[in-house]
């Protein structure tokens, strides 16, 4: 019986969001989350991204929200601007924060960027 490793590198791309706003199925625990408890969804996000997990709750007038985009665009080099931000934001707010929160996810997930895996076939 032969072993084969098969190694897998996917290079997390900057420069773009690596899901879309409306991407709910890549991350049904996300949306799951926010569907049941948003509040908590939005906590455990910005505590994974370094801030005080209270930022959310003084989040009246969307100012932390539009800030902590800005903040994923600079660390992750992503394109947009301020205006992108605040329209997705008004646009779909749920929404989002579920792309932001599958964004460090899939940052963390990765460290320097890079995804790998490993599928051992037998055969």
């Amino acid at each position: 019986m032969a072993t084969t490793t098969v190694v897998t590198t996917q290079h997390v791309s900057s420069g773009t969001w690596t899901t879309g706003t409306c991407d709910c199925c890549s991350d049904m625990g996300t949306c799951c989350c926010a569907l049941w408890c948003f509040p908590c969804m939005q906590c455990q996000t910005v505590s994974q991204f370094g801030w005080c997990f209270c930022m959310p709750l003084l989040d009246c007038c969307m100012i932390v929200s539009c800030c902590l985009r800005q903040k994923m665009r600079e660390r992750y080099s992503i394109h947009g601007s301020c205006c992108d931000d605040f329209c997705t934001i008004c646009c779909c707010y749920p929404c989002a924060w579920c792309q932001m929160s599958r964004e460090i996810k899939i940052r963390a997930r990765s460290g320097t960027g890079t995804v790998i895996t490993q599928q051992v076939m037998h055969g």
